[in-house]
């Protein structure tokens, strides 16, 4: 009996028949399965037996470790608690169970994390008594890291759907393969549009100096694990740096990164193009197991999702920067036309072109124009006072071989450069880099020059000289069109000239003043006239009238009047019978020079001995206003029908005297039918008014001045849409000497 106590005391295993038949039972169930089993005896834990899976989590092969305690086995355990945990259930007979319990394998280099579920239960003899424990468990570290996988490939896909910032999702993914196998170094590299290149994406765990040297390296065979994957579209396997030769031109860099194995995997589109590279380096040779090999395709799946996401991106907001740019260049655009054809003037208009160009195209902006063959510079556009007046005294010069604003005369095309211009110029002072110079055509002929000079290192792209030279078209036909209207307005002036007096001539015995406004800006000839001219006899005529219409047709017709009514008046005596010669003559014309109808008052003027004696005939006209020398405003009416319509007008004559400081207006309707926005029109009762608040005995230079003053506060200044002139005679003290008898003629103050 002592002899046995001392043998169990001496191995600390008490093995019975049973016992060691279930244990062994145990084994062959566990020997092939994925499982762990352990069979520990004694209270020093000696492994007795165990199923390969044991052995191969542990690292450690079967053979070489059994009959020895765990302790000794694994002293890493020592310290983890899982020693304890055996003691624990030695002694008190009850099982533990653990659920995913972490332990760290191994020491040194060759430690490793693992998770496990286990369980530690006691083992007895046939008399119940404890004589050791039993281990069953099956790690969970691969479900553990696909749980963590699956997490962090979670968050990466939330950040892609949060439109994060792609270097944080390449940087995180990165981080959270290496957090999960320390082993493991990542790297993530960008193909370029063309797929020719790789560029570095991320990398947080190589040397700075190695993702330098890698970024941008060509995709080729033999251009390392990454440029070779990337130009064979398949993953490259290095599992030896040091001898394979795909590494030959890198494998200096990678010893200095301390780098010995990589595996490569093509980021592919889903369209097939290349998107990058994704890397798994290892710091000493290895190969990869499928487990590594499925990492490596999940989440290159998952780096090409981001990259096509930060591509899409990149696309949407490329297109909202053009689609900005279009609408910026359409409102650049549409201000410089406006503003272009808000001017009639030709040198405002040049101006106008030089301050759009300024800054929105360059800094600095100069227009020049060629006048007699020469080069004036007419505008100048600059960020400051002093730098415009700088620019604008600049004057380019003749010499086309020397001069960029004589050369783009010369030749009608563009020239840009990104330098200063040739030619002597204030290009130092002003900081010129650059320049492109734009010649304005008139049809297809130059005349003059756009220059737009930059100041920065900001180049003229093809964009902007197209701006620049659709800008100066638009102006260009601007100019030529306001250059037309100064033309027209010369010629409708001139022409308007030649139909009215130059000078009223001088009456004896009366005062004539007279006004005429044409309406709209002056581009056509108004049908509204006046003269006043002798007779030959010592009497004088007087006519105002209005040809229906405006322009050319209009003028002709009035020339037609003033001179028939010149012609005849010697000839006859009788006002009616020189309206009737004037009507005659309005309708002998061919057909196709009928401009319609006219309407006129006509008259003599004679001296008399209480004033001038007045003879007059309206024809379809307003009737004149009679200022008496009481200061009330009558209306001379006289009967008589439109001239030039075919049918022979009915006319009279009416006489009568103009006493000294009384007056005769003669208007034409452009006064009483012009109309301020919002009003009625001015009207004959206004006009009558108008007329009567001249001062007593005032000059007919004052009359006048009085009613256009007050027919120009009535329309605000604005625009008339009709002709407008008056004529004023004022009958003047008769001076002493005999005066040359004229017909009596009716007081028109005596009413019936």
């Amino acid at each position: 009996m002592t002899a046995e106590r001392e043998r169990r005391s001496a191995s600390g295993i008490d093995r019975s028949e049973p016992v060691r038949g279930t244990d062994e039972d145990l084994s062959l169930l566990f020997g092939t399965s994925t499982a762990l089993f352990a069979s520990m005896a004694g209270p020093a834990h000696v492994l007795e037996a165990a199923n390969p899976a044991f052995f191969a989590a542990i690292g450690r092969e079967r053979r070489e470790h059994t009959g020895v305690p765990l302790v000794q086995l694994m002293p890493e355990l020592t310290g983890q608690g899982f020693v304890g945990l055996l003691d624990q259930v030695y002694r008190s007979g009850e099982r533990h169970v653990g659920r995913d319990a972490r332990v760290v394998l191994g020491t040194g280099e060759q430690a490793r994390e693992a998770y496990f579920d286990f369980t530690y239960e006691p083992r007895r003899d046939a008399g119940g008594n404890v004589i050791g424990v039993r281990m069953i468990g099956v790690e969970t570290t691969q479900v553990k890291h696909a749980r963590r996988l699956a997490a962090e490939q979670r968050a990466l896909l939330e950040q892609i759907a949060r439109e994060a910032p792609l270097p944080d999702v390449l940087d995180g993914m990165c981080r959270a393969i290496e957090e999960l196998s320390p082993e493991v170094i990542v790297s993530v590299l960008l193909a370029d549009d063309e797929g020719r290149h790789l560029r570095h994406g991320a990398a947080p765990s190589l040397p700075g100096f190695y993702n330098e040297a890698i970024d941008g390296i060509a995709t080729g065979e033999g251009v390392g694990s990454c440029g070779t994957a990337a130009h064979r579209r398949r993953t490259v396997i290095v599992n030896d740096i040091a001898t394979d030769p795909l590494w030959d031109a890198f494998r200096d860099l990678a010893g200095q990164a301390g780098v010995a194995a990589c595996w490569s995997t093509p980021i592919l589109a889903r369209d097939g193009r290349l998107l990058g590279t994704f890397a798994m380096y290892h710091r000493v040779p290895r190969s990869p197991q499928d487990t590594d090999l499925a990492l490596a395709r999940v989440f290159a799946d998952t780096a090409a999702l981001a990259i096509e996401r930060h591509h899409a991106e990149q696309a949407r907001s490329a297109a909202q920067e053009r689609e900005k740019a279009a609408r910026d260049d359409l409102a650049f655009l549409l201000a410089a036309s406006t503003a272009l054809a808000g001017s009639v003037d030709e040198t405002q208009t040049l101006q106008r072109l030089a301050t759009l160009c300024s800054p929105t195209l360059a800094a600095l902006a100069a227009v020049d124009v060629l006048e007699a063959g020469r080069v004036h510079r007419v505008a100048a556009a600059a960020p400051t006072e002093e730098a415009r007046a700088l620019l604008a005294r600049h004057v380019p010069g003749r010499d086309t071989e020397d001069d960029t604003v004589a050369r783009v005369l010369a030749s009608g095309l563009t020239e840009v450069a990104r330098r200063a211009p040739t030619g002597p110029g204030p290009w130092h002072e002003l900081g010129v880099t650059g320049y492109v110079c734009v010649p304005l055509l008139d049809r297809g002929r130059p005349f003059g020059a756009l220059t737009l000079l930059s100041t920065d290192e900001e180049c003229f792209d093809g964009h902007r000289v197209a701006l620049a030279e659709e800008a100066a078209r638009r102006a260009a036909t601007a100019a030529r069109s306001a250059r037309q209207y100064a033309q027209r307005v010369a010629l409708a002036r001139d022409l308007q000239t030649g139909l009215l007096l130059p000078d009223l001539p001088d009456v004896p015995g009366a005062q004539l003043a007279a006004f005429y406004h044409p309406a709209g800006e002056g581009l056509e000839i108004g049908g509204d006239f006046y003269d006043v001219f002798p007779r030959g006899d010592g009497t004088w005529a007087f006519i105002l009238g209005d040809v229906c219409g405006r322009g050319a047709k209009a003028a002709t017709t009035t020339a037609l009047v003033r001179h028939t009514a010149r012609a005849v008046a010697p000839l006859l005596g009788d006002p009616v019978d020189i309206v009737k010669a004037v009507d005659k003559a309005l309708n002998d014309r061919y057909a196709h020079q009928n401009n319609g109808f006219v309407t006129l008052v006509y008259g003599h003027l004679a001296p008399a001995a209480d004033g001038l004696a007045v003879h007059l005939v309206r024809a379809g006209h307003t009737p004149p206003l009679l200022l008496g020398a009481d200061h009330v405003v009558d209306t001379v009416e006289v009967s008589g029908g439109l001239l030039g319509i075919g049918i022979p007008p009915r006319l009279t004559a009416r006489r009568f005297t103009l006493r000294p400081g009384e007056s005769l207006l003669l208007y034409t309707d452009g006064l009483t039918e012009c109309r301020a926005e919002g009003t009625g029109q001015y009207g004959d009762a206004r006009l009558a008014k108008a007329l009567g608040s001249v001062p007593r005995r005032s000059a007919a230079a004052d009359i006048v001045a009085t009613v256009a003053e007050d027919v120009l506060a009535f329309v605000e200044g604005g625009d008339v849409e009709d002709d407008q002139a008056a004529l004023v005679i004022t009958a003047d003290e008769p001076e002493p000497g005999p005066a040359r008898p004229a017909p009596p003629a009716p007081d028109l103050r005596a009413r019936p």
